[in-house]
């Protein structure tokens, strides 16, 4: 765990409250360079680990190790805390310019001048708020006070950035923008980035790895594929868009295939289970299609299902269908695709997908055996 290419770890992490363990955390470990994205619902842990590894709040037990270091003691501790930082979900600026704003960790290092001067223009520029350099931080909107906090936090030069719901509080053409800058920013600084959302999509579009939280702790940590398309259970395959999630035990098997019986239909995937087995069946919206009674072209999908449309729901630039086929379905479809194949709630219809598009999470018994 503390080897040299870890710059960040903690081991046996514990934080409690009133005598209750709201954190447990058995490992951790962030790469130089790296960024991490905790995602989950709201309660789930993001924020108390984040404060756990900046060592804002005590843990019960356990170690956090800087490069391999444990930073338990007081004099170790300081020296870490001066090489992060972190931005909150409010700004937090200074009743003074947004200049001094994010000079003002530079002044408290007795930075000089000049290098003041040079760090502060260059970050605000790196932001695109250069413009606002001697305007009141009182007097810019929200997107820009997020981006002078992310400006003074660049300024420090960090080694590790702590991002706690940084886009959270802002209108949707300021996040996106703002999402973007910050992407640029941090692939060309190369900081190793630890970063807390409740919005996958932020994650997706930030993140080298991703760990899904919930009730303190971690159910899975992995690459932004690993974690959307392999989720390790049902908590994890509900989080991350998986809207189908079905029940059933394994009723047939040949080769690398088998089939669950659910009610009177029958959904054939692949995997290596056994008979008898229970698992969960795990599809993405997006790998559901649909078409109009009688099927006139011919499809490779294995699983193809007559069901009825229950509701249709818009998202944007997409459709969600909620189908009920023995059980309940979701698709997602394109406005196009729903303005050609004039869908409407209460047809029946065809659903097909593919049965390597099923994920397949393998139920454990109490003793934690499949």
């Amino acid at each position: 765990m503390n080897g040299p290419r870890f710059i960040l770890a903690a081991k046996d992490l514990q934080v409690t409250r009133a005598g209750i363990t709201v954190l447990d955390i058995p490992g951790f470990e962030v790469a130089g360079g790296e960024i991490l994205s905790l995602i989950g619902p709201n309660g789930s842990g993001k924020t108390t680990l984040l404060q756990a590894l900046a060592l804002l709040i005590k843990h019960a037990r356990g170690e956090v190790f800087f490069k391999g270091e444990g930073v338990s003691s007081s004099s170790s501790a300081l020296a870490y805390r001066r090489r992060l930082t972190m931005v909150f979900q409010e700004p937090l600026l200074f009743d003074t310019t947004v200049f001094e704003n994010v000079a003002f960790g530079l002044r408290i290092r007795k930075t000089p001048a000049m290098e003041i001067q040079h760090s502060v223009t260059e970050n605000l520029e790196r932001f695109g708020i250069v413009h606002l350099i001697q305007r009141s931080a009182r007097k810019i909107s929200g997107g820009e006070a997020q981006r002078v906090a992310l400006a003074r936090a660049f300024a420090l030069q960090p080694e590790i950035l702590f991002l706690d719901e940084p886009f959270s509080a802002l209108d949707p053409p300021s996040r996106e923008s703002l999402i973007e800058d910050l992407s640029q920013v941090l692939r060309t600084t190369r900081t190793t980035t630890v970063f807390a959302t409740h919005d996958r999509m932020e994650a997706l579009r930030l993140s080298d790895r991703i760990a899904v939280m919930n009730a303190g702790k971690i159910h899975q940590i992995g690459s932004p594929d690993e974690v959307m398309n392999h989720p390790a259970d049902e908590f994890v395959a509900s989080f991350v868009g998986m809207e189908t999630i079905l029940q059933g035990k394994v009723t047939q098997k040949s080769g690398g295939s088998f089939a669950v019986a659910l009610n009177d239909r029958m959904i054939e995937a692949v995997g290596e289970v056994a008979l008898g087995e229970s698992v969960l069946l795990c599809i993405r919206p997006e790998n559901v299609t649909l078409a109009h009674l009688p099927q006139r072209e011919p499809t490779s999908a294995r699983n193809s299902l007559k069901g009825k449309i229950e509701k249709i729901v818009p998202l944007g630039f997409f459709y969600r269908i909620q189908l009920h086929c023995g059980f309940p379905l979701v698709s997602y479809i394109t406005r196009r695709s729903l303005e050609n194949l004039s869908f409407q709630e209460g047809q029946e219809v065809i659903a097909s997908f593919k049965a390597t598009a099923i994920h397949v999470v393998r139920k454990r018994d109490a003793s934690g055996r499949s």
